[in-house]
């Protein structure tokens, strides 16, 4: 399967180290892969809300000699045509955000052909126990999701989806009990509170895994491992479609590092059936 603009767009941006305004650039141009090439300097600073200066520092932080030197590398590594040009007039506002999520797990697809990250991941949250699993706000559902088929198969899932003053002492708690990883749901708007428990955690010892929505989230500096699944915004709210399959993967790859994964999951199945929680 061959690589999404995007997909492409995030390896150029891979190991340079990027300030703040430069990540804001990069993750406007990542969410907006097919239209970035044609886009004027000017445009794009008006885009990711930025100057045009910064959007030329940002070419040549790349290795450009400017800004047009970048757009000619973009046109080359992405398609020659607008993405949906003649196609977006054929659906209303609601088929729109829907075709927008396509293209987000298409991005995940083409970011998961190498799996050695999510295997990494799994084999980090399988190694602790307890496994907190943070999730705040908006990201909260993920967490719960997360944590609610976790618990399954691992021995000690631990949610942390309330925030406060607690919610350190929780985690010190589960590093206290042993925890050696915490797993992090981010996504916008992200709040202060999760890059302060971040912190907290890798302060506490905890190798943070989190799945966000760009590599350049400002979650990314608090994490040791972040594996990014873009979000929708078509809609008034965004939609998250990417993060949660993300998170069923991470579960996986999970699952697949617990030697008695399976045992315990007969073991429930043979708890429900005995008790009737399901209607057949």
């Amino acid at each position: 399967m061959s690589e999404s603009p995007a997909a492409r767009l995030q390896k150029l941006f891979e190991g340079h180290r990027l300030t703040p305004t430069q990540r804001r650039i990069a993750h406007c141009m990542v969410r907006g892969a097919a239209e970035v090439p044609f886009l004027s300097s000017v445009e794009l600073a008006e885009l990711a809300g930025v100057s045009q200066p910064s959007v030329t520092r940002f070419a040549v932080a790349l290795g450009f000699d400017g800004y047009p030197a970048l757009r000619r590398h973009l046109r080359e590594v992405a398609p020659t045509e607008r993405a949906g040009s003649g196609d977006e007039d054929a659906y209303n506002e609601y088929q729109q955000a829907v075709q927008g999520e396509i293209e987000n797990l298409r991005q995940l697809s083409a970011m998961l052909a190498d799996p050695a990250p999510v295997r990494e991941a799994g084999r980090l949250l399988a190694g602790s126990s307890p496994l907190p699993v943070l999730g705040l706000r908006a990201a909260s559902s993920q967490a719960r999701g997360f944590a609610y088929f976790a618990a399954k198969v691992h021995p000690d899932v631990r949610l942390l989806d309330e925030g406060g003053s607690m919610l350190a002492d929780r985690i010190d708690a589960a590093a206290g009990a042993g925890a050696s990883a915490l797993l992090c749901f981010a996504l916008p708007r992200h709040p202060k509170e999760v890059a302060e428990a971040l912190e907290h955690a890798r302060g506490a010892g905890l190798a943070v895994v989190t799945v966000a929505d760009s590599a350049f989230a400002p979650v990314a500096r608090h994490s040791d491992l972040l594996i990014p699944a873009p979000v929708g915004t078509g809609l008034a709210f965004d939609t998250a479609c990417a993060p949660m399959l993300l998170g069923r993967v991470l579960l996986e790859a999970m699952a697949d590092a617990l030697p008695d994964a399976q045992a315990r999951l007969e073991a429930f199945d043979a708890r429900a059936a005995a008790r009737g929680l399901f209607v057949e």
